[in-house]
């Protein structure tokens, strides 16, 4: 009996060499990821090519396999990089490469899941006043378009301007599609078809938002029917589908971007993010549209669906359009009627007809309510579910309907089998009627329909908030627009719900979240760009947020931090009269403040005359932006100064004054309050000088500088805060 403790204790021991034995074979034998090797710009003085790149990682492989096997994607049209397959060594002697910015690993991204134009006052006779629409093109990077559907008739249009340099891949374009890419492993097994055609619905929804042609009665089974447009109806689109049923990967976005550019897109719509922002050369976004910028495209993005808590907000770069989503005057609602004839209104988008009949009402157990599940004991019965609804399970069950309590959601959603989204308030009641019921208690769902909604604007709960975590004084997100319970175009494809065995087939659906916000923001610009084709992007940025209407800060805790410079306003965008332009090297200075190096620098921009001046006297703060933003510690007195310049594309001879807007106990001088210009074009400068009383935790103070001539008013929101608690 002795000997058995020694036999199980050399088992023991030969069991941990074993698994000793086994790690270490895994660490040689790493599992290998997709990692972004980020070189810059093309220099003008050196073409770096596939071949270049392939000779760069020939020289860091740890040897297993060739470069060509490991190499991914080779970015050579319109920045200098690489995407291949490497262990976490490889990536590290990458890094130490010269030439190499940064090394960083291949992320999946996810896309930021009408009546909007009429309520941004955005009429069609306004629409139609694009003289020169037609050569606007815009770069949809997303899950792809439905070419069939009406929207995208090309009826009109005649053939795309000479400046296009793109093409379609197995994808018949028109001259409404001009161009359409595709972007996925040659090795991927996917259940569709490779091209560019999308079969999930959330390319096309964005796309016809954009620049979707007038289709009348259109409605989702009914629901919100009236007629669709996008905001920029005479521009042509070019495709660039990189999102698949798994998501959007980071090295296929940046090819996106390099083919864009080269192509010759007029502005980049990108409805997707990661799930937290990231340092800028990192950030696949971020460099893709900073070389989008530096050739004069604008990139539209989403600020993100991680709200209503602050510092959430994922794409910040300041030389992108950040876009928050609020509400318009129409929501969708449903109702459920109780047996005892009491009718509760909840918020779904429930395409199902009315149920004719009353059904058992039960409250739905956790095996059905928040799994899928065998239990078959609510088949026939609509089941109350108090602590939200995963459908899989309500509809294995044979459930007939299902009530879903949910918290914090101020935006419908459809269901894989009829469904009413109800308050906490609201789900007490119920189930007190179910537990106090006389006789069995019972309910039908009826179907969903549009009603006014009087409060809006109103910031989205799930739309992302600042500050802006990498670059603490540049507010972020930028503008507020359009983003609930919006209509448009569908892949007919694609996924009425979330639930995977949803059936139902579509051209038209209704959705949320600042991917849908996105859109508006870029056809308006799109619009801006077609009046003039010369204005930077920053210019036209520039009007898109001074012209923004004033949110109210009593139905907003966090302010500007939630809607930046205000909602769009389509009508004001085009004539903003002042415009705060920057070019390439002013978001360079920027970057030199923040800590990067001359040769970043030069590598960044492929210009080996770029350098960081010894002493840099420009802050973020003085970054030529359209807001005006400080980060201050709490608990203590404080003074900011904001240097901006601003440029004359209104009335050649024109006066403006500075007025100043606040009701946040700020202290505000305006030096000079006058501007007066002579000519089209000219610049003139100002200086902002703030001071306050201490502020305590999540303080946000606000106030408004309006330049106004009599006839424009420039208005740009001024913000201090102090720092915020994790999840406020």
């Amino acid at each position: 009996m002795a000997m058995a403790p020694i036999k199980y204790l050399t088992r023991l021991l030969v069991a941990i060499a074993f698994l000793s034995l086994l790690a270490s074979f895994t660490d040689a034998h790493e599992d290998r990821q997709v990692y972004i090797a980020y070189m810059g710009n093309q220099p003008s003085s050196q073409y770096y090519s596939t071949d270049s790149h392939l000779t760069l990682l020939d020289r860091v492989l740890d040897g297993g396999s060739s470069a060509k096997e490991r190499l991914v994607y080779s970015y050579t049209r319109s920045f200098n990089g690489l995407a291949a397959r490497l262990t976490r060594e490889e990536k590290e002697k990458l890094g130490g490469e010269a030439g190499v910015i940064s090394v960083f690993p291949s992320r999946k991204l996810k896309p930021h899941t009408t009546r909007s134009w009429d309520f941004l006052g955005f009429t069609r006779d306004l629409q139609r006043k694009q003289s020169t629409g037609t050569d606007i093109i815009v770069g949809m990077l997303d899950t792809g378009i439905w070419p069939e559907a009406e929207a995208f008739s090309d009826e009109g249009f005649g053939p795309p301007p000479s400046k296009w340099k793109g093409v379609c891949q197995n994808f018949t374009c028109n001259n409404k599609i001009v161009g359409a890419r595709f972007y996925i492993a040659p090795d991927a097994s996917i259940p569709v078809e490779r091209s560019p055609r999308d079969f999930n619905g959330h390319g096309s929804h964005t796309a016809s938002t954009v620049a979707g042609g007038e289709v009348k009665k259109a409605s989702l089974s009914g629901i919100a029917k009236g007629t669709a447009r996008g905001g920029a109806p005479t521009a042509r689109i070019a495709i660039y589908k990189i999102c698949w049923s798994d998501g959007c990967d980071s090295h296929y976005i940046l090819a996106a971007f390099d083919d864009a550019i080269a192509d010759g897109v007029d502005i980049i719509s990108i409805s997707l993010g990661g799930s937290f922002a990231v340092d800028y050369f990192e950030d696949e976004l971020a460099i893709g549209s900073f070389h989008a910028v530096a050739k004069g495209i604008l990139t539209s993005a989403s600020a993100g669906n991680y709200g209503p808590y602050r510092g959430t907000v994922t794409n910040v770069a300041p030389w992108m359009l950040v876009v928050a989503a609020s509400s318009i005057d129409r929501r969708i609602v449903d109702k459920v009627v109780l047996g005892n004839n009491k009718t509760i209104t909840g918020i779904s988008i429930n395409s199902f007809p009315s149920q004719k009949k009353f059904y058992p009402l039960v409250i739905g157990d956790e095996s059905i309510c928040v799994e899928e599940t065998t239990n078959t004991t609510s088949e026939g019965k609509i089941i109350l579910c108090c602590d939200g609804l995963y459908e899989a399970g309500a509809v294995s069950s044979g459930a007939k309907g299902a009530l879903a309590v949910i918290s914090g959601v101020d935006s419908a959603r459809s269901y894989g089998l009829p469904a009413v989204g109800i308050s906490e308030r609201q789900g007490k009641i119920i189930r007190n009627y179910i537990e106090r019921a006389s006789r069995r208690p019972l309910s039908r769902i009826k179907k969903s329909r549009a009603v006014f909604n009087p409060g809006a604007p109103v910031v989205a709960l799930f739309s992302s908030r600042g500050p802006n975590p990498i670059t603490p004084n540049i507010l972020k997100p930028d503008i507020s627009a359009p983003g609930t319970d919006i209509l448009a175009t569908w892949s007919p494809k694609g996924l009425v719900s979330s639930y995977v065995s949803d059936r139902r087939s579509v051209k038209y659906n209704i959705i949320s979240g600042t991917s849908m916000a996105c859109p508006h923001a870029t056809a308006v610009a799109a619009h801006v760009k077609s009046f003039h084709p010369k204005w930077s992007p920053a210019a036209i940025k520039s009007a898109l947020m001074t012209t923004a209407t004033p949110m109210s800060p009593s139905r907003h805790p966090a302010a500007e931090l939630a809607y930046g410079a205000g909602q769009l306003n389509p009508k004001k965008a085009r004539s903003p009269g002042l415009v705060y332009d920057a070019t390439a090297r002013d978001y360079v200075n920027m970057l030199c403040v923040q800590g990067y190096s001359t040769r970043l620098i030069r590598l960044v921009t492929g210009d080996n005359s770029s350098s960081c001046p010894r002493n840099v006297n420009v802050t973020t703060v003085d970054m030529n932006y359209s807001t005006m933003t400080r980060y201050v510690a709490r608990g203590q007195e404080y003074q900011a100064e904001f240097s901006r310049t601003v440029t004359n594309v209104g009335d050649p001879n024109s006066t403006y004054g500075a007025k100043v807007a606040s009701g946040s106990g700020l202290d505000i001088v305006v030096i000079p309050r006058k501007l007066h210009f002579g000519e089209l074009n000219e610049q003139q400068s100002f200086v902002v000088r703030v001071a306050g009383r201490p502020l305590s935790l999540n303080s946000v103070a606000s106030a408004s500088i309006v330049w106004s001539d009599g006839k424009h008013e420039v208005r740009s929101p001024l913000v201090i805060y102090t720092e915020h608690e994790l999840w406020s």
